[in-house]
């Protein structure tokens, strides 16, 4: 069965978030709906017909023909370079989607939810909250999210004044801001047993970063006792 035909999208709004990350406001006619926690493939087309397209997560949810990226620029990447440096207001690009039907929440799922982010990998939790504030009844969330520093956080403005219910906490991998109790270093068993719902609250537990971060964080919650059926992972790699 062939999946979602191609849309061409055109960029409306374009923020920096970091110094190496943005975020892109697109319009897609013919664009639905879409589930927070779901991504989109992207495609640019050179002038002379080369082609080349990358998945990224989508930072808003539901209906309209109104979408937002987050992009983190990786130095080698082939697509996040442009859609970071170069790409305009009134740029079109090609979006194809949603993709990904199992790293989504649903507003009538009442387990609370722990989301683990690493670096990019917030993005899908962005729409995640942003869904979840605008639910009736929103269940508890709370987000542990792992970044290389204060300059390294995507949405950071946002995060560190959450809708009500949901709780942020910050683990800094490689330099910490001054005053922080937490020494940089890679998060830890101890780290989720602090800024995690545990497990007797039985959590829907969402991760999303480097395949490395992970596994890494999938076995730390394992170790804890808490069932593989309730931890869903998204992995990305090169952009």
């Amino acid at each position: 069965m062939s999946g979602p035909n191609w849309l061409r999208a055109t960029i409306t709004d374009a923020e920096p978030l970091t110094d190496r990350s943005r975020s892109l406001r697109l319009t897609v006619p013919g664009w639905t709906a879409s589930l927070p926690g779901q991504h989109v493939d992207v495609r640019l087309t050179a002038p002379d017909g080369y082609q080349a397209a990358r998945s990224y997560s989508l930072a808003t949810s539901g209906p309209g023909e109104d979408l937002e990226l987050g992009i983190d620029r990786l130095p080698d990447g082939e697509v996040s370079p442009y859609l970071v440096d170069i790409a305009q207001i009134g740029d079109s690009l090609e979006v194809r989607g949603p993709l990904g039907g199992w790293f989504v929440w649903r507003p009538d799922d009442p387990r609370p939810i722990q989301m683990i982010a690493g670096g990019s990998g917030v993005v899908p939790f962005i729409a995640m909250i942003r869904a979840r504030a605008a639910a009736p009844d929103g269940t508890p969330f709370r987000l542990l999210y792992s970044v290389g520093s204060p300059a390294t956080s995507m949405y950071r403005s946002y995060l560190e004044n959450p809708p009500a219910g949901v709780t942020v906490d910050w683990i800094y991998s490689r330099t910490a801001p001054a005053g922080t109790t937490r020494p940089a270093g890679r998060l830890t068993k101890l780290d989720l047993e602090k800024c995690a719902v545990p497990v007797h609250d039985g959590p829907l537990n969402y991760i999303c970063g480097s395949t490395g971060f992970a596994e890494h964080v999938s076995q730390l919650l394992i170790d804890q006792g808490h069932p593989a059926s309730m931890i869903k992972i998204e992995r990305y790699g090169g952009n």
